[in-house]
């Protein structure tokens, strides 16, 4: 009998992590809503450099922002972060900003201020390690009335259906519990189950980080690329603010999130704005969506056009193919990438984004690395400028993509839960003139501020390099 049951064990597990991997999406995921009238913009960046005599430099203003649009919500806010703990992995904790604490006061004491205030905080499991460790700040929240919901990813197709196969089949059947664990938390202090691992190698993630507050008789939204983790707090990030109708069109993209663990998003409405292509348009992009917005934008660039790219991960096939076309139709591309060097005190091999860029400078394209000492080159940002003639002909449109996807087939493929925004508009806009100049910043570095460096620094990837970053970005088996 043994050959039989084998067999069907595995007949078993290449089923299940074909249907996890191919399954269809959960209702009012990879959605593309509306442009919206662009009200209320700014955008906002932390950033790092080193000054003249090498010591590192920061200017942060995503969560100062954030807490002040905390702050300022008296009926209803929803927040949906990816990375909210203390956990500092093997960095030393001492001198980060202690993000999450403060986030976590910011809330309990609005609410403690207006008790009528609806106020839900949507988290990835992995701040509790998968139930394997008790969130002190978790806890404190859900005390104060604060609606805590820990996304349910199982949802989520498998990102590495390998494994997949066999977790639905069984270990994830086993639950976990944040008693008894015996194993190290490599992420920070406690011991964890192995169930935690065991849930951890999914690598299914609610990786969006957005806030929707009620501001007077409107509503403000923001999208970023920031994380409240205290070990991330010289992440290079950016983000966009803005208000009206597109905020709430974030809210509800958040409704299907927080509806998988029985929690209701209220659906409050806005008199409708008329369009118009003369003023600036935004509009709210999740999962899927954000790939076919880059791959539009990216397949629309015209000779002579200026397309910026400053991303954490750039790994997704059709979009490196699509940059390589553009670069031959004549677009000016400038992509500026963390050289994967530093994770948490670790150091990384480089993979994905050096293979990447080696691939990237053979086909003619400007590449250059941030500078980081510790940090990481965080944010995900696409800039389109339309050419000079296309200006004055055309009176071309700016295009602005930002938020919490990096560009590798997890985060675009409809694996993780994401959300961008896209703005377009005339140059001059001036968040769109903001951005422009944040990137000029990353990427024309001077002594007194150096924040890049050219190509050939990290110029050192290897055939072994770029034939683990091809397996690892076709199967799922990384965590990028």
């Amino acid at each position: 009998m043994w050959p039989w049951i084998v067999t069907a064990l595995l007949v078993a597990w290449v089923a299940m992590g074909i249907w996890q991997r191919y399954k269809p999406m959960p209702e009012g995921i990879g959605r593309t809503f509306p442009e919206r009238p662009a009200e209320g913009l700014h955008f906002l960046s932390d950033e790092t450099w080193l000054d003249e005599k090498g010591k590192r430099q920061s200017r942060q203003q995503i969560f100062d922002e954030i807490l002040a649009m905390i702050d300022q919500a008296e009926r209803l806010l929803v927040l949906d972060i990816f990375l909210f703990n203390d956990f500092a992995g093997g960095a030393e904790g001492d001198h980060f900003r202690p993000l999450s604490a403060e986030l976590t006061e910011a809330l309990v004491r609005q609410k403690r201020r207006h008790p009528g205030l609806g106020a839900v905080v949507i988290t990835d499991p992995l701040n509790t390690l998968y139930g394997g460790l008790e969130a002190s700040h978790l806890d404190r929240l859900r005390q104060a009335g604060v609606s805590v919901v820990i996304s349910d990813v199982n949802r989520l197709r498998a990102s590495n259906p390998l494994w997949s196969g066999i977790w639905h089949l069984g270990p994830r059947w086993l639950g976990n519990t944040s008693e008894g664990g015996w194993l190290p938390n490599l992420l920070g202090p406690g011991r964890v189950p192995l169930r935690s691992y065991l849930s951890l190698l999914n690598f299914n993630a609610n990786h969006r980080k957005t806030l929707v507050v009620d501001s007077g008789e409107s509503w403000a939204g923001l999208v970023t690329s920031a994380n409240p983790h205290d070990a991330s707090s010289f992440h290079g990030n950016v983000a966009l603010r803005f208000a009206g109708q597109a905020a709430l069109d974030l809210l509800a993209s958040e409704r299907p999130v927080a509806a998988w663990s029985g929690v209701s998003l209220p659906a409050p409405t806005l008199p409708a704005t008329d369009i118009t292509h003369e003023t600036p348009r935004l509009q709210v992009l999740t999962e899927g969506a954000i790939r076919d917005a880059l791959m539009a934008t990216v397949a629309g660039a015209r000779s002579g056009d200026r397309l910026d790219i400053a991303v954490f991960y750039l790994s997704h096939r059709p979009l490196i193919e699509a940059l390589k076309d553009a670069h031959r139709r004549g677009v000016r591309l400038r992509i500026l990438l963390d050289p994967n060097h530093d994770a948490f005190g670790l150091e990384k091999g480089g993979i994905p984004n050096r293979p990447v860029a080696r691939e990237l400078v053979d086909a003619g394209i400007a590449v250059r690395w941030c500078v980081t000492l510790g940090e990481q080159c965080h944010s995900k940002l696409l800039l389109l400028r339309p050419s000079l003639e296309a200006l004055s002909d055309e009176g071309g449109e700016t295009e602005l993509i930002l938020g919490s996807a990096n560009f590798t087939r997890r985060n675009l493929e409809d694996l993780n839960l994401e959300t961008s925004v896209r703005l377009v508009g005339p140059a001059d806009t001036p968040a769109i003139v903001d951005a422009l100049a944040f990137f000029e910043r990353r990427w024309q570095s001077i002594p007194e501020r150096t924040t890049s460096v050219p190509f050939a620094a990290f110029d050192d990837d290897t055939t072994w390099q770029r034939l683990r970053y091809r397996i690892m970005e076709a199967t799922g088996l990384s965590t990028f």
